[in-house]
Formats: C-alpha cells, sequence, structure tokens
C-alpha cells in the first residue's frame, strides 16, 4: 500500500499542467534555451552573454547589449542617434510597423553607431539590432553606416561592423537597394585611407548586407552557426535543382570555404578584437 501511495502521488504532481506551472514562475527571472530547452536564472543567462552554456547556442543580443558587453565601461559616444525615415513610398502600414518596433528596442532604426574603447583601444562601432525589423538595410540604415565609415576615417579610427540583417527593406524599395552602392563606396573610401575594418557576421546576414559591406572588411569573424549568405536555401536548390548540404550558409561552412576568417565564441570575441586593435594602432597613438 505504501508503493501504490508513493506511485500515486507522484502521478497526481505530474499531472499539474505546464502553463500553470509556468505562470507561477514570475516573468524576467528565467530564460530558456531555445534550442535544447534548458532553463537557467535571467542573472546567470546575462553573465553567459546569451550563450547557452549547455548547447552553445548563441542567441540574439540587442545592439545595446552588444555594445554594453564589448565596449569600456562609459566610453560609448553615439552618433547620428535620432535619425529616421521619412517613408519615401508611404508604403502601406510601414509607419506602423516602425512605430512598433521603436518602442520595443527603443531605436529609430535598425543599427546603432559611435566610438568607444575596447581595453583601452579607441575604435568606431556599428551594431546592426536585429530585432528591429530584422536588422533589413533601408535609407537610414546605410547612411548611419556610410556616415560612420567618414567618421572613423576623419578621426583615422578602425572600425568593427557587427552585421545582422535579412536583407533589403522592401517598404523602401530601389532607395533601399542603393544602400548596397553607398555602403561599399564608403567602406572602399575608409579602405583608401589606411583604415582597418573588422566585419562581424551574427545570425543570420542575408541579403544585400552580405552582398555589400559584411563582405569586403581586411577581417571578417562570425559566431558560431551564424547563417551567412544571400539568397535562401529554398531559392538556391529550386535555381541548381541540387540538393544543398545541412550545413550550407553556416559560419563553419563559410570558414572552410574561404568567405570567414575565423569563427569566433562570443566570450573570447573581445579578447581577438583587442588583439587586432592593438597590431593596428597608428604610430604614437599608444605613446
Amino acid at each position: 500500500m505504501q508503493f501504490k501511495s508513493i506511485f500515486h502521488k507522484k502521478k497526481k504532481y505530474a499531472s499539474i499542467p505546464t502553463e500553470k506551472a509556468k505562470q507561477e514562475i514570475p516573468e524576467g527571472l528565467v530564460e530558456k534555451c531555445g534550442s535544447c530547452g534548458k532553463i537557467y536564472y535571467e542573472k546567470e543567462w546575462t553573465q553567459q552573454l546569451k550563450v547557452c552554456p549547455n548547447c552553445g547556442t548563441h542567441h540574439r543580443l540587442t545592439a545595446y547589449e552588444r555594445i554594453d558587453a564589448l565596449l569600456d565601461a562609459e566610453s560609448f559616444i553615439e552618433w547620428d542617434q535620432s535619425m529616421e525615415t521619412t517613408d519615401p513610398l508611404k508604403f502601406p502600414e510601414y509607419q506602423e510597423k516602425l512605430k512598433k518596433d521603436q518602442v520595443k528596442t527603443g531605436l529609430k532604426d535598425a543599427v546603432v553607431t559611435g566610438k568607444g574603447t575596447i581595453n583601452g583601444y579607441e575604435t568606431a562601432i556599428v551594431v546592426m539590432d536585429p530585432f528591429f525589423r530584422m536588422a533589413s538595410m533601408g535609407a537610414v540604415v546605410g547612411e548611419k553606416i556610410a556616415r560612420a565609415l567618414e567618421n572613423a576615417r576623419e578621426e583615422q579610427l578602425p572600425m568593427i561592423i557587427f552585421t545582422a540583417s535579412g536583407g533589403a527593406r522592401m517598404q523602401e524599395g530601389m532607395i533601399s537597394l542603393m544602400q548596397m552602392a553607398k555602403t561599399s563606396m564608403a567602406v572602399d573610401r575608409f579602405n583608401r585611407s589606411g583604415g582597418c575594418l573588422v566585419n562581424v557576421f551574427t545570425h543570420p546576414t542575408t541579403g544585400g548586407v552580405t552582398a555589400s559591406f559584411a563582405s569586403i572588411g581586411d577581417y571578417h569573424f562570425a559566431e558560431p552557426k551564424a547563417l551567412i549568405g544571400f539568397a535562401g536555401r529554398r531559392i538556391i536548390e529550386q535555381t541548381i535543382r541540387e540538393k544543398l548540404p545541412d550545413d550550407f550558409q553556416t559560419a563553419e561552412f563559410q570558414l572552410e570555404h574561404g568567405q570567414v576568417d575565423k569563427v569566433v565564441h562570443r566570450h573570447e570575441l573581445k579578447a581577438l578584437l583587442t588583439t587586432v586593435l592593438d597590431l593596428h594602432q597608428p604610430k604614437g597613438r599608444d605613446e
């Protein structure tokens, strides 16, 4: 009877609805890995930079989360913070979607630009935010990146760009596609002045961003398993009528085929960037 009673209690306890159990956990207290399902306290999750200690999945960071994790405390000076689109095509419901993302992210558009220091080394920085229109590139994104490259050129600063994008922003049509040429020309002007450009691919980096400034830096690093490509898998398979490898367009695949110089764990990235910045210090700046 005792054994039967124990089993009965366990069964009764296990029958509590999952949703009810979830409701009893205060919102914001824990986070769940979207890959392996393991649950962590929010404080631990933040300390791990949203990298799951169990399976190693690198979850997305906001632009400001990435800046806070990388730059020295209180060193960041932001550029062009108030710039926002004029909705040139008056695309239906575009303004409403922008306002929703502005409230959600606290940004005017999908990129944050500025300058700061990493372990004391001054650098310009561009961070695309995947939580704002999936970091799609419209007029504001292209303009802010071009201006950031010009500022870095004038101040003789190296540039680090964290890419993330779903591609061109369809609501801005041809104006969006023009940003590919604008940003690429800005990179060329920056390179001709002797500037050092480091591109860090984060998940996902696709479309016009991959086909322009993201692929023409001096160094190309990527976070593990980041999706990097131009067109989607389905479109490519339908075009070439072949089945693509399972790891196609991942950071590891791109490393193997020469598109990426190194796949870097998020916890090791600051040290690597510090080394790069140290190598490219202008003569006299660190004296």
